[in-house]
Parts: structure tokens; sequence; C-alpha cells
């Protein structure tokens, strides 16, 4: 006899983030713009956002961490089970002085996907971006459980 237990956890499913590559060209203009005597400690690192997820009997909580983004940044996406978040925002930034203008792009982005069980209530997921967080509140339905015990007629 075949068990149609239905799966009733949430998982998430890791993207690779393309990461900048950085040559030795790039320092060269980094170091003659921003000068070798000042200071500094640079740290490019590229990840995919922090997301904590609570379940409680009603529903599923989770927060991104992605501060420094507008809500126009981000994607959601739901395709059949996978609820997909995607965030993209750049920046160019230039400055102007007497002998030299300098000009910086910034470009980050980042995917971050979720299995949903079946038990989700697809239509009433909410989300919402404040703080640099943003939140969705995933709702469950009830599911009624199949019988396991059933009576078989004796023909």
């Amino acid at each position: 006899m075949k068990s149609n237990k239905k799966l009733k956890t949430m998982s998430h499913i890791k993207f690779k983030q393309q990461t900048p590559r950085r040559n030795n060209f790039d320092n060269f203009f980094n170091e003659f713009f921003e000068g070798e005597f000042k200071p500094r400690k640079v740290a490019r690192t590229s990840s995919v956002p922090a997301a904590n997820v609570k379940e409680t009997k009603k529903e599923f909580h989770v927060e991104l961490a992605a501060p420094g983004m507008v809500k126009e940044d981000f994607k959601i996406e739901l395709n059949v089970d996978l609820l997909t978040i995607r965030a993209e925002r750049s920046e160019d930034k230039e400055k102007k002085e007497e002998h030299f203008t300098k000009r910086e792009f910034n470009f980050t982005s980042f995917e971050r996907s979720f299995r949903l069980p079946e038990n989700i209530d697809f239509e009433k997921i909410n989300a919402k971006y404040e703080g640099g967080i943003l939140t969705l509140e995933i709702p469950k339905m009830e599911v009624e459980e199949e019988a396991k015990v059933r009576q078989i007629a004796i023909n």
C-alpha cells in the first residue's frame, strides 16, 4: 500500500552567485585615484543574503537581510512550488575635478530560492521591505489527512 504523506517543511536552494573579478589593471587605477598613502581596507565580497525562516502553526515567516536596496530592486516569483527572490541594483558615481574624472560603477545582484511545501496558501503570500529587511509571510492551509484505516468490502 502506497503512502501519500505530504511534505510539510520548506527547503531552500542556493544558486551560485557570479562574483566580479579584479585584475592588476583595476588595482592600478584604484591605487592611482584613491592614493597609495591613504590607509584603506578593500574587501569586496559577494554573497547571498542571510535568511531567517520561522515556522508557526499558521505560516512560514521569512526574513532576508538586504540593506541598501529599495523595494523596486526586488522581483519575487512563484513557479509551481518554487519561490524565487531576485534583486538587482546598479549605481553609477562620477566625480569631476580640475585634472581628472573618476567614475565608478557598482552592480549588486542575488537570487535565492525556496521550495515550498504543498500545504501553502499560494494566493495569500505577502511581502514587504522595510529597514533593509525583506519580509515574506507565507500562510499555510489546512490539509485534510487521509484516513489511515479503511474498510474493504468482501465480494
